[in-house]
């Protein structure tokens, strides 16, 4: 049962779930430039796409145009991209990997790349993985990278070319622009988008912003009871079944969600009371387990939507624990204290309207005894966990 879940959980959680994210209206150029309604899976791309999947109408088969064949295509007021050939430069900002030329090391690529700002002058974003490149243009210029890279000095010291900032000067002139803005903004979207936007208005020019409307991080906190069905086994000169008991565990959880792919990733962690008590007769005399402990799952969620109220959704967590005076007593004989390692945790649960769930979680086998080597122990525990959000903060 074990590996037969293991696997099960594994494969729920490398699967994207694209199919459970909507179609939403949208079109596309081709290269004969004829524009296209149709409407588009948006599954919120982090790394710019390379293709996209379409249909021409909701009923219609669905199917995929890739950047060979398609010039531009968006999402209704969501998301744009453009297809375009501009010199990038792809160095690595990883302190271990940077490069002793100052230099932009610039190749010529062909790219969807993303635009933030459409407008007298326009901003695009372009990422694959690590690290993120902005381009800009004026009217029908041409594209080129706004230049930040970082760099290992003669010193062995981590510099930074920031061209960027002289081509901003250079490029939005305008009174409510200063050179302490420039001097101070960063190269990130945030900061580079909100500039545009500034220039724009000063310039009494209309623009539109493709922001992120749909997908905003959000912070919540559960409380989380339920119950853990667990059993127990000792294997040392006389073998000891505990069986299976029902006990009470009570957590609190706090989760991250990110605020990319349609808001289908979080990062958790759930401090957790829970206990295991039993008695057993061996060799005519008792013996007892009095194991209690503080749980702290720390792992990661992913959800499939079924609709706009309702979602699955899988875990993976790893475990560690504080198991305080936890014992397991052979009476008038010898006591052993409860000392466990880190094990796992993963989980398959619903959740309705973003406020209740249910869980079944199965936990993996936890060793007992770390200070005594002669001793083997399985312990296992499948729980159901329940959930209701008392705090929700959107951002």
């Amino acid at each position: 049962m074990n590996k037969q879940l293991l696997v099960f959980l594994i494969t729920l959680l490398s699967y994207n779930g694209y199919s459970q994210i909507s179609f939403e209206k949208g079109y596309y150029v081709n290269n004969d430039d004829q524009k296209i309604d149709c409407i588009i899976k948006n599954i919120d791309w982090e790394d710019n796409p390379t293709q996209f999947v379409y249909k021409l109408s909701e009923y219609d088969e669905q199917k995929t145009l890739t950047i060979d064949s398609v010039k531009e295509f968006g999402i209704n007021n969501i998301s744009k991209y453009i297809r375009h050939k501009v010199k990038i430069d792809r160095s690595s900002n990883d302190i271990n990997d940077l490069s002793n030329d100052r230099n932009p090391a610039f190749m010529e690529e062909t790219h969807f790349l993303k635009v933030l700002i459409e407008g007298k002058i326009n901003l695009y974003s372009y990422k694959e993985g690590n690290p993120i490149r902005y381009f800009f243009n004026k009217g029908n210029s041409g594209i080129e990278q706004l230049v930040y890279k970082e760099y290992t000095t003669s010193e062995n010291k981590v510099g930074v070319n920031a061209q960027f900032k002289q081509q901003l000067w250079l490029l939005l002139r305008c009174p409510c622009i200063s050179v302490s803005d420039i001097e101070q903004i960063n190269y990130r979207r945030k900061e580079l988008v909100s500039l545009f936007k500034t220039f724009h208005e000063c310039s009494h020019s209309e623009c539109i912003s493709f922001e992120k409307r749909q997908n905003k991080n959000s912070f919540n906190i559960s409380i989380r009871p339920g119950l853990n069905r667990s059993s127990l086994s000792i294997s040392n000169s006389n073998n000891t079944d505990f069986g299976a008991e029902l006990g009470f565990r009570f957590g609190v959880e706090a989760e991250y969600v990110l605020p990319f792919n349609k808001n289908k990733w979080g990062v958790l962690i759930e401090p957790t009371y829970q206990y295991f008590k039993s008695e057993k007769i061996v060799s005519y005399r008792n013996v007892s387990v009095d194991y209690k402990s503080i749980e702290l799952p720390i792992g990661i969620r992913h959800y499939f939507f079924l609709n706009d109220n309702s979602k699955v959704f899988v875990n993976g967590s790893f475990i560690l624990e504080y198991s305080g005076k936890s014992k397991i007593d052979y009476v008038n004989s010898i006591i052993l204290e409860i000392k466990t390692g880190i094990n796992f945790a993963f989980g398959l649960g619903y959740k309705y309207n973003n406020r209740y769930s249910v869980e079944l979680r199965y936990l993996t086998d936890k060793d007992f005894f770390r200070n005594y080597m002669y001793l083997k122990n399985d312990y296992k525990t499948l729980s159901v966990v329940f959930g209701y959000t008392l705090f929700k903060n959107t951002q």
